[in-house]
């Protein structure tokens, strides 16, 4: 009986998001895939969180600022690097074909590098969601127009980073090795604010520090990025 009543709820969000996905995805395959890991998510149950070595709850950074920033994450929108723990249960999970971070057990949609969401049309997301990746670039431009060239006029880049230089002195205060990935040397909010295109970006939320070392972020896309590179 309990399966029954599971099935008619999964069924007809799948069919929903296949609808989303043949709107939004550039590859009619790459819809049935999508159909099918939603179909799994709805039907069972996302395992807890994994423990550390020392028997702790493993915390992901994207609950440390879900309280503020999933209000902004409303609509057809991609998590990118989303470590098992989307910032909404409705975001289109993406992270790394072996992730680097593994916090829940929810299903992955899509397998790739952050650099380029090829899956996607221009101007056709809500949202872009991102916590802790973009550092790992060297080329923050170019990643951010990336970024921003799939959010349609109206959509919202979400971005919860670390800011490096707190970053460091935490890791100097705890007795750890800050994280190799970490590519420049003065990552900040005032960084990737510089990043952004000139025109046709409004900054709808911004705050520092958040927590020991983060900030958050949030840009609305008013217009498309001058500098964007356009794909079909």
């Amino acid at each position: 009986m309990s399966a029954d009543r599971d099935i008619g709820p999964a069924a007809s969000e799948a069919m929903s998001m296949r609808r989303v996905a043949r709107r939004i995805l550039r590859r009619p395959y790459s819809a049935m895939r999508f159909v099918l890991s939603t179909l799994s998510r709805v039907v069972s149950r996302p395992a807890a969180a994994q423990p550390a070595a020392d028997g702790r709850a493993t915390i992901s950074e994207t609950s440390k600022c879900r309280a503020s920033l999933a209000a902004f994450c409303v609509g057809d929108g991609l998590d990118i690097g989303f470590g098992g723990d989307p910032i909404v249960p409705t975001a289109i999970a993406m992270d790394l074909p072996q992730r680097y971070a593994r916090y829940l057990e929810h299903p992955q949609h899509l397998h790739g590098d952050a650099a380029d969401l090829h899956w996607f049309r221009d101007g056709t997301l809500d949202y872009v969601y991102s916590s802790h990746v973009l550092e790992d670039f060297h080329d923050t431009s170019g990643v951010l127009t990336e970024w921003l060239r799939v959010l349609r006029p109206g959509g919202r880049l979400v971005l919860y980073l670390p800011d490096e230089q707190a970053y460091r002195a935490h890791c100097r205060r705890e007795g750890k090795e800050p994280n190799v990935h970490h590519v420049h040397e003065h990552f900040s909010l005032a960084h990737v604010k510089s990043c952004l295109p000139a025109i046709g970006m409004e900054i709808e939320h911004e705050r520092f520090p958040v927590g020991v070392y983060s900030f958050e972020l949030v840009v609305r896309k008013s217009a498309a990025p001058s500098t964007a590179v356009g794909r079909s």
